[in-house]
Parts: structure tokens; sequence; C-alpha cells
């Protein structure tokens, strides 16, 4: 299903005007970051390493068609094979790849993490970062309610929902390399220290020693 979306989003850019260059940084507003760690719940794997990252406010959606705002946002930072849609109502994660999650119209609650994770509230214009394994599902929202979703070029999409994929799905997410860039902040933004690679992380060990 997501490459039909995928599919019908291209045709769909194809089509519309896109915001320039100038438009796009005037949307952005920094945020501080929210992050929330999941542990293994024994369905849902979740990421050992990587914190879910949620923006709030972090795209102005003003002036512009929001859903085309967001895409050439995620887009000029290079994640791309975007899609315009909602959340699916049932626990899934992706194991090889990571994904970033937009809210360009109305609002709803989301499922982070597995039955055992956090529900959030996510409204027009926040962002949420997903590193690979973890859990979401959709459990209420708007009727007008619209996201855009986008992947970067490091990895390649799955969809595990079922228990019989957890033993290849734990060894694929630990091979998911880190993005180069932010999806909203590009290379300078801060989803690269919160997902510090392994040499990042050895070198802050030995710091502290």
């Amino acid at each position: 299903m997501i490459l039909k979306d995928q599919v019908g989003n291209f045709l769909t850019k194809l089509t519309e005007e896109p915001p320039s260059d100038r438009e796009l940084r005037r949307a952005v507003a920094s945020q501080k970051p929210i992050t929330r760690l999941f542990k293994d719940d024994g369905i849902v794997p979740n990421h050992p390493r990587w914190p879910l990252v949620i923006y709030r406010r972090a795209v102005k959606l003003r002036g512009h068609d929001p859903a085309a705002l967001i895409d050439a946002l995620f887009g000029m930072n290079n994640w791309d094979k975007s899609w315009r849609d909602g959340i699916y109502d049932f626990v899934h994660y992706h194991s090889q790849v990571h994904e970033v999650l937009g809210v360009a119209r109305g609002e709803g609650r989301v499922e982070f993490g597995g039955v055992k994770g956090r529900i959030l509230a996510l409204k027009a214009g926040d962002v949420a970062i997903l590193p690979a394994g973890t859990g979401h599902r959709l459990i209420e929202s708007s009727r007008n309610f619209l996201v855009v979703g986008a992947y970067p070029p490091e990895g390649s999409y799955d969809e595990c929902t079922d228990t019989r994929d957890r033993g290849s799905a734990i060894k694929s997410i630990k091979l998911v390399r880190r993005p180069k860039s932010d999806p909203v902040y590009g290379k300078s933004g801060p989803l690269l220290s919160l997902w510090p690679s392994p040499a990042q992380r050895k070198g802050r060990g030995s710091k502290t020693r």
C-alpha cells in the first residue's frame, strides 16, 4: 500500500505549486525537541539506543498548502519517498528504515512504543521522528487529520505487524544507519546529536573517564 501512496503523492506534487526556498526557511520554527526512549516490550522491539523525537509547532503552516509545505521541507532535507494520509490504527513498526511524520491538518492521539509505550497528542505543525523499530498506531483523530510521512535514503521500507517478525527485525533495526540530516532542520539539526553514532557514543564515554 505504501508504494501506491508514494506514487499517488508524486503525481500530486507534479500538479501543485511547490513552496519556494524562502517560504520553506520562513516556515521553520526553532523548537526544543521532546524525546522518549522506549524499551523492547516483548512484542515491539523499539530502538535499543535512539529515542522518538518530537518537535512541537516546528512548521508554521501559513501562506501555502500545509501538506505541500511539509512535504517540500522534508524533501529539501533529503527525507523523501513521501506520502500523505492518516496513520494506521494497528500497531506496526519499520525495521529497515526510520520515518518522519508531519501533521499537516487536524489533530490526533498516537500511541508510540507499543501498548506499553506512550499515547501522545499531535497537532498541525508538529513533527515526530521515529527511529527504526518504533511501534506506532493511531488511537483517535479529528476528521481532517492529515499526515505527511517520509524516509531518509538510509534504509528500505518494510512493515512489521506480527510477532514472527521479531527475530529478524531486531537484527535489522541495529543495522539501519543514522540519517545524514534532520528532516526539519537539516544537517545542523538536533537529531544528529540525539541519535549519536557508535563512534560518537564511544567518544563521549572516553571523556567522562
